[in-house]
């Protein structure tokens, strides 16, 4: 099977869609479709390629805390948003996934709006196991203010040829 036509659905649509700004707020919606838990954040995505994924987060009162930052479970919501796709669109469709674990780190307080970043630069080499996926959340200054490592288990999917 040859590794390009056997991508991710959101890639698919990210390659056909991605390049205007409708096109981004129309993927954003359709993946948020799809997982309805993450159209809590109102993620936009602003970049979507194998090894490599973005997710903007806006800063707004219903993702607050009681101090007026960005709550820590908006941020987990971003970084498993970010993680999860990036691992999607990198993978051979014969392989799926499911987050089993999540280490983060509070880093700063997040006061602004933010961007999750997902990066896997070995994406050709994903098989079967537990892959730990690095998502770091930014803010408009670039600081980190979160990090998140996401343990993956990577496997075959049924049927798959």
């Amino acid at each position: 099977m040859d590794y390009q036509s056997s991508k991710s659905p959101v890639l698919h649509l990210w390659k056909r869609f991605g390049g205007s700004v409708f096109g981004r707020w129309a993927v954003s919606k359709v993946v948020a479709f799809k997982a309805p838990y993450f159209r809590s954040i109102k993620p936009r995505f602003t970049e979507v390629a194998p090894g490599r994924v973005e997710v903007c987060l806006g800063k707004r009162w219903s993702v607050t805390n009681h101090i007026g930052t960005v709550h820590a479970i908006a941020m987990c919501n971003a970084a498993e948003l970010a993680g999860g796709v990036c691992l999607d669109v990198s993978l051979d469709r014969r392989l799926r996934w499911i987050p089993v674990g999540m280490e983060v780190k509070y880093l700063k307080m997040a006061k602004t709006d933010l961007r999750a970043v997902c990066e896997y630069p070995g994406y050709e080499s994903l098989e079967a196991g537990d892959v730990v996926m690095s998502v770091g959340v930014y803010n408009a200054h670039g600081e980190e203010v979160f990090h998140a490592d996401i343990t993956m288990r990577v496997t075959s999917r049924p049927n798959a040829k």
